[in-house]
């Protein structure tokens, strides 16, 4: 073999090599925007906090390491343990009434009719809307002085409607606002799954003489239950993380009958400046959520087929 036949081996074989290299890497060299994106939105956002939460802060400075007192401090705290409370209740009560009318509506979506296309677009209108306008908007409609509700009842010969300055009142004008919000929201995935069912079962009811009520108990509830499930579990924890809305409707008030977890953990930072604390009340929230998703999902496969 010549010299040059050498090195002209030599350098295929690098040059083989070398593209080796960049295939092995490529994926990699693709992958590092992302990775980097997530780094700086998610990862290091969390880190701060929990390390924010093991601090004492005075003035938006640290000031010493107090550990795990500030997670201690919270389960003995009476406005914490009662702003969760509510925001159980509020999560509870605005789930259930979304899950109820987003079913109701997508059974009755899912029949082929004229205006169907058209009907199916105006619902999902509520969803689209920034909630902060939809806050301001109900506010106009809740005002006791010059709202929509005072102005018909008025008109019907009443007088006006108290909603957010009474406690019970304002609780449920908030549960209605989220509930018109949201309810699209279920509407479409509960939809979504009808549509995706398939129709032997129907047709084999509809032989064997089963009514309406008997096809849906029997067959579409059980078949749907996945889908349902996921969609409860997407909605509460996105439900818990209310803030928008309650903020620019009821600021936490009248009283603590709307202070949500979201409201007390922004008075805690912002309001008096217990950055730390605070810091420790979103994470142990968080841990709440986190433990009630894998719970969720437990469930999941313990009902999906074997």
């Amino acid at each position: 073999m010549t010299d040059a036949t050498k090195i002209g081996t030599t350098i295929r074989r690098r040059e083989r090599l070398q593209g080796a290299g960049l295939d092995l890497a490529l994926p990699y060299l693709l992958l590092a925007p992302a990775v980097l994106i997530v780094l700086a939105v998610l990862v290091y956002p969390l880190w701060d906090g929990l390390r924010a939460s093991l601090m004492f802060y005075r003035y938006g400075k640290p000031i010493d390491f107090v550990g795990l007192d500030n997670y201690l401090q919270l389960w003995t705290d009476a406005q914490f343990l009662n702003s969760l409370w509510v925001t159980v209740r509020f999560v509870f009560f605005a789930v259930a009434i979304e899950t109820v009318l987003g079913l109701a509506l997508a059974l009755f979506c899912l029949r082929e009719f004229y205006g169907i296309r058209l009907l199916r677009t105006i619902l999902i209108i509520p969803m689209v809307i920034t909630p902060v306008v939809v806050a301001i908007v109900f506010r106009l409609i809740y005002a006791s002085d010059a709202g929509m509700l005072t102005a018909f009842s008025e008109a019907m010969g009443g007088g006006q409607v108290q909603i957010l300055g009474d406690p019970l009142k304002a609780f449920i004008g908030l549960v209605a606002l989220d509930v018109w919000e949201w309810t699209p929201l279920m509407f479409l995935i509960l939809l979504a799954g009808l549509q995706s069912l398939p129709q032997e079962p129907f047709e084999a009811a509809r032989v064997d003489g089963a009514g309406a009520w008997r096809t849906f108990v029997d067959h579409t509830l059980p078949m749907l239950k996945p889908v349902l499930a996921i969609a409860i579990v997407l909605r509460t924890i996105d439900c818990f993380g209310t803030f928008d809305q309650v903020f620019v409707l009821t600021r936490g008030g009248p009283g603590e009958a709307t202070r949500l977890v979201s409201i007390f953990g922004y008075d805690t930072a912002f309001k008096f400046q217990q950055t730390g604390y605070a810091a420790a009340l979103f994470v142990t929230v968080g841990l709440i959520i986190l433990a009630f998703a894998l719970f969720a999902v437990r469930m999941l496969k313990r009902a999906g087929p074997e």
